[in-house]
């Protein structure tokens, strides 16, 4: 080393540094790419992308050749630098002046630097990089294969499995983290339908059903001028039909069938029950995304919700499962709000007791809690324990809520005043205040 020049060993010190600072970023960008943008470049059969792609599939082989590469080249500049040092201050200081001088150096140039614009644009770094490491990786082999052989022993008796998952998979969660992530690259109402379809395994027939009380259906035991009018004035494709409780159901008619037969003078109630489709029932807890694909089993647009003891609760069609996902089907590019919440010159919102309450936090973007009574005037019942009189005033989680009119044992009108929380977590802080 005595006949090699200090420039030289300064030149090759400076070498080793950008050596040591390629092996850094290199690491960096291809951790932080991003691999779902990678993959979906490399099945496009971009070049680029394939190399990289080719490179981490394999970690344990890529970070061998880095941290081979940037050990060798972090050691060379070491031995490197302490020669220089010790031409100008002695041995004795001049390994002091190494330590200190080059790990400030090394940090620097070739770790924080680097590794910050590597993880600033991992592209930018990774696709260049790859061109490079390929062949290196190829060269290096043996030695990768050698270490890598070290470690995963060490790995085994540590009971982990180096092949394991390598984590790339993402939960319901996390994917609808990615979605509202995705910012103006998916519009605000294209990320709130893929929430919606990621939802469909929480929300249940029971959700959005419609209650018993309000089917539309038609007694066979009416007068038959009283059956034919309401078939006529029916504003629903399918009618559900019964004799005398809804308990006792006999099935759906198309209007379009009642209405050709009506057509042809020969509508009877013999024909009209011989047109009758037979009902598909389902359990109140089927999740959505399951009942969606019964429906397409067995080519089915509408059935009859049952509990547990197989009393009808309610009724579903496929047009709710859409809306679920699309939201309300409606000609009008404005917003669709809630026609059970009125709007108040006060800035209060006078709601329909019997409003469901998924809808209303849906539609007017509230908190209320879904977990229990599917109604308001069911989770008002359920706060108070009790019948409450007109004009008490309570705190529903966490907004001012006044009772305006009871019929009977229901609560038929509310005033609540909206707070814009941001967030669920928003209202959960208020209700601790």
């Amino acid at each position: 080393m005595d006949a090699i020049s200090t420039e030289t060993l300064f030149t090759i010190l400076a070498v080793l540094i950008v050596v040591s600072a390629y092996f850094s970023s290199s690491e960096t960008g291809m951790m932080t790419i991003n691999r779902y943008k990678l993959k979906h470049l490399a099945n496009e059969g971009d070049p680029r992308a394939l190399r990289v792609q080719k490179l981490i599939d394999r970690p344990d082989k890529l970070i061998g050749l880095i941290l081979i590469g940037n050990n060798l080249a972090n050691i060379a500049a070491s031995l490197i630098a302490g020669i220089i040092a010790s031409r100008y201050f002695g041995e004795f200081y001049g390994t002091i002046v190494t330590t200190f001088g080059l790990t400030l150096v090394m940090l620097v140039f070739a770790e924080v630097t680097p590794k910050t614009l590597a993880a600033m644009y991992p592209e930018k770094i990774a696709y260049p990089s790859s061109l490079l490491l390929l062949p290196l990786l190829f060269i290096f082999t043996p030695f990768v294969k050698l270490v890598n052989g070290f470690t995963n022993i060490i790995l085994m008796i540590l009971r982990i499995n180096p092949n394991g998952d390598n984590g790339d998979s993402l939960s319901r969660e996390e994917l609808r983290t990615v979605v509202y992530e995705a910012g103006n690259l998916i519009p605000k109402k294209h990320q709130d339908m893929l929430v919606s379809i990621l939802d469909l395994e929480k929300v249940t027939a029971e959700d959005i059903m419609v209650a018993r009380s309000d089917i539309y259906a038609i007694d066979i035991n009416d007068d038959w001028k009283d059956i034919q009018k309401q078939l006529t004035h029916s504003q629903h494709t399918r009618v559900l039909l019964y004799r005398d409780s809804i308990d006792d159901a006999v099935g759906f008619i198309h209007v379009r069938d009642a209405l050709r037969l009506l057509s042809k003078d020969q509508f009877t109630k013999a024909t009209m029950l011989r047109a009758v489709k037979e009902i598909y029932y389902t359990p109140d807890s089927t999740s959505l995304h399951t009942l969606m694909y019964k429906f397409q089993a067995v080519r089915e647009r509408i059935g009859l919700v049952v509990d547990e003891y197989g009393d009808i609760q309610g009724l579903v069609t496929l047009e709710d499962i859409l809306e679920e996902i699309i939201g309300d089907f409606t000609t009008s590019m404005l917003p669709d709000y809630s026609k059970e919440a009125i709007e108040q010159p006060d800035g209060s919102y006078l709601v329909d007791g019997s409003a469901n309450i998924r809808e209303l936090n849906k539609e007017m973007d509230w908190y209320f809690p879904t977990e229990g009574p599917k109604t308001l005037n069911g989770l008002i019942l359920e706060y108070l324990e009790e019948i409450p009189e007109n004009n008490i005033s309570l705190r529903l989680a966490g907004y001012p809520v006044e009772i305006v009119d009871i019929s009977g044992n229901m609560i038929k009108t509310v005033r609540i005043l909206p707070l814009y929380y941001k967030s669920l977590a928003d209202v959960e802080a208020a209700l601790k205040q």
